[in-house]
């Protein structure tokens, strides 16, 4: 990675899908969150190569066993890795990143940024939601099984006008949606 980087920033670039100057800073803001002691029993893993593990499985989708060997870390370990910076990234940014207008006024910026860039009068944000696949958790029954046939979380997100996120949710299980309906039509409540 070393290499790569200093010899070739495109490639570095278009490995990792961010410059290495915005690497440095997510490296340098998340050290004290993920560096761990040394001990007798080993060294701890570097925080660059923590990053940059995981940057690499959330943008390729690559399997932990996959990127065992190119890693030279073992896929028990990459799992924590990934779920520990993933963790670490929450922490340090959410509230700069995900922070919803708390005035009137900004909430009606968001609503004329809308209507200057898109033409969408009256209009806040953009809403999505997607359900991700997952191995269903121990006795959980049917919770997080949906009308798809598979076990799912669901990701919901609010963006801006110009893409920023502004709200994301990401705690509903699969079967949530049944009451949408399978083609978003709402069914009436008994």
């Amino acid at each position: 990675m070393v290499e790569l980087r200093n010899e070739d920033t495109r490639s570095f670039q278009n490995f990792m899908r961010i410059p290495p100057a915005m690497f440095d800073e997510i490296v340098q803001r998340l050290t004290p969150r993920i560096t761990k002691e040394t001990t007798n029993w080993r060294a701890p893993l570097d925080p660059g190569l923590k990053v940059a593990l995981t940057l690499r499985h959330l943008a390729s989708g690559a399997k932990y066993r996959d990127m065992q060997y190119a890693w030279r870390v073992p896929h028990n370990t990459i799992s924590i890795v990934v779920r520990e910076v993933c963790k670490a990234i929450i922490e340090e940014y959410v509230d700069e990143q995900l922070s919803p207008p708390t005035t009137q006024a900004g909430w009606l910026q968001l609503a004329n940024d809308w209507y200057q860039r898109w033409n969408f009068p009256n209009v806040i944000g953009a809403i999505d939601g997607k359900h991700v696949a997952c191995k269903a958790p121990p006795d959980s029954g049917s919770e997080y099984y949906n009308y798809k046939n598979f076990f799912s979380v669901i990701l919901f997100a609010m963006v801006t006008s110009d893409y920023k996120f502004l709200w994301v949710d990401v705690s509903g299980n699969g079967r949530l949606t049944a009451f949408l309906g399978r083609h978003g039509q709402n069914y009436e409540w008994p």
